[in-house]
């Protein structure tokens, strides 16, 4: 198992190519949520995730003939839609491993930036990993994971992190979804360059926690197979560089019932006018749980790649 830090100066280089291809997302005051509560709109980024930029960062890092040959990854969704956009804008060809039940609006924007999209049945994320990371092996072709990997996480977590204390360095708080936990890894790179002193606090689906369980045990669950959840971008299991870095960054680690994500989804299209994915409502689930918080508080809002009929069912039931 390899464990890795995200380097200061690969922080900086992903900043660098985020802010080229990338858009700064708003950071918004949602007084409904509390008086302090912020959003970071990653769901108005391009390709609708947060995704895109640790995309940018790792295809930007690849050498030549790396780049050349191309790259293989695997997806929940909403990765491999920002790394299509990523091989587009940098020229890397990519092929991309999802399961089959993977939302129609992240496999519709995959195949739209040219990328070539395998599916695999079912919808475990650590069965499509295997087969993604045995095809790259066979085709002699760099795998980019979605979060075990420090370009990725720089990108993805830590430009995030940067944004959110330009434009509030005086957050006491940062609340974010956690899947395999590469967000929360480059957010507490962005706080440690920055020299910030705000809690970090991750949470999942208390239907596939196995970060709150890797934590629980003292040890990381590499894979996890969980029950079926709205929250879909956050299933399987962590990493072992996650792990460690979660262990020691975050302040809180916590799962949300499934009762709670949907209230959430539906409340931000009522009140907010969003549309979230259930891994982006994960955060707004935990806020709306607390009977206080330290403010100023930034929930990281992920990701609003749902499925039409997804939300128009949550909202008639």
């Amino acid at each position: 198992m390899t464990v890795w830090e995200i380097e200061s100066w690969q922080l900086t280089r992903a900043a660098e190519v985020v802010a080229r291809h990338a858009r700064r997302t708003p950071l918004v005051a949602a007084p409904s949520l509390g008086e302090g509560v912020h959003l970071k709109l990653e769901s108005e980024q391009d390709t609708g995730s947060f995704k895109l930029r640790g995309a940018l960062a790792a295809l930007d890092a690849l050498d030549p003939e790396t780049r050349a040959r191309g790259v293989v990854t695997a997806s929940a969704g909403n990765h491999g839609y920002g790394i299509a956009r990523a091989g587009k804008l940098l020229g890397v060809p990519v092929s991309v491993f999802c399961a089959s039940a993977t939302p129609a609006v992240k496999r519709d924007g995959i195949a739209r930036y040219g990328a070539t999209l395998v599916l695999v049945d079912g919808r475990s994320y650590d069965a499509v990993e295997a087969r993604a990371k045995a095809a790259a092996e066979e085709a002699g072709k760099r795998f980019v994971s979605p979060f075990d990997d420090p370009w990725v996480a720089a990108g993805n977590g830590g430009t995030l992190g940067l944004e959110i204390l330009d434009a509030l360095p005086e957050a006491r708080t940062v609340v974010a979804p956690v899947g395999g936990g590469g967000l929360v890894a480059g957010l507490a790179a962005a706080r440690a360059q920055r020299g910030a002193t705000f809690r970090l606090i991750g949470v999942q689906s208390e239907a596939c926690p196995a970060m709150v369980e890797s934590l629980d045990r003292g040890e990381p669950l590499l894979a996890y197979e969980g029950a079926e959840t709205l929250a879909e971008g956050l299933e399987g299991g962590v990493s072992a560089a996650t792990y460690a870095i979660a262990r020691d960054a975050l302040h809180r680690m916590e799962a949300v019932p499934e009762a709670d994500i949907a209230d959430a989804m539906r409340l931000a299209k009522r009140e907010l006018g969003l549309s979230l994915e259930g891994s982006a409502a994960v955060t707004l689930a935990w806020i709306r749980a607390q009977a206080s918080l330290e403010t100023p508080l930034v929930a990281v809002v992920s990701g609003g790649n749902v499925d039409p009929a997804r939300i128009e069912a949550l909202m008639l039931a």
